[in-house]
């Protein structure tokens, strides 16, 4: 009894700085606060994730895709680390849910990440913050057939209704889809901070690395400026969808404007 006793006293003592507070957890690779959507279509052997955020190169930070394996978002508190586990996990035949509960299980940062995983069956799993900061304002997921979209520090919830709704009603590719989600949930507003990034990775089954990527990594409207470079490529992985034929046109009638947190 006497040594539990001194070893709770041993916990509970560095638990605490010399300054007598807890010491608070921080971000360990940072904060990417920001929308995005994983989805595949089956048939064609095609996974994707698209991504956008007021967070630099958001694009090669948040988004992970293998072909014939599936697709995962980390953000918020995200962990890149943990991109090429998720898929190899997924690989190895481990469910969705599985995966998250495993990159969750033993991480003290949990609270923070907001995940999204799906398979090349469609099966696909969300996690959000418990704990998002203070800047989060809004947070929250949808899922549906064959996609999943999240985000946080979004201007309310329409981003996320905006973003489901475009990638079910929008006719082309699924690359298509997902490029109308990003637009339709910036149009909504997105990350109420502002629009510096963004970014799309496609896989396909029989082709090696990503068979599709497009960034803007920095710019005062990431969302349209993916949009327009869309516009202009000639690549297979292009659809039917008619915002992506040339000219280009500018898809918001109306966007509700950047604002600093607590306003």
């Amino acid at each position: 009894m006497k040594s539990q006793i001194v070893l709770t006293s041993l916990a509970i003592s560095l638990s605490f700085c010399r300054t007598g507070h807890v010491e608070e957890l921080q971000p360990d690779f940072g904060v990417s606060s920001t929308f995005s959507i994983v989805a595949v279509d089956p048939k064609a052997g095609v996974c994707g994730a698209a991504v956008a955020s007021k967070y630099p190169a958001v694009g090669k930070v948040v988004p992970y895709v293998r072909a014939g394996v599936g697709a995962f978002c980390t953000q918020h508190w995200h962990n890149p680390t943990w991109g090429a586990k998720a898929l190899d996990l997924l690989e190895a035949g481990h469910g969705v849910e599985d995966v998250l509960g495993r990159l969750l299980k033993d991480d003290d940062r949990r609270d923070k990440r907001q995940l999204a995983i799906i398979d090349m069956q469609g099966r696909a799993a969300n996690r959000n913050p418990a704990d998002a900061d203070p800047s989060g304002v809004y947070w929250g997921a949808m899922s549906g057939r064959f996609y999943a979209c999240q985000g946080n520090t979004l201007t309310g919830r329409e981003v996320v209704v905006a973003m489901a709704k475009a990638y079910e009603e929008t006719k082309g590719s699924l690359t298509d889809r997902l490029m109308a989600a990003l637009v339709a949930a910036d149009c909504k507003g997105g990350d109420h901070r502002g629009r510096l990034a963004a970014g799309i990775r496609v896989a396909k089954t029989g082709v090696e690395g990503d068979w599709f990527e497009l960034y803007t990594d920095k710019s005062d409207d990431a969302v349209i400026d993916l949009l327009k470079k869309y516009v202009e490529l000639d690549h297979p992985a292009k659809g039917a969808w008619v915002a992506a034929r040339k000219p280009f046109r500018h898809p918001c009638d109306h966007r509700p404007q950047p604002q600093p947190p607590g306003q």
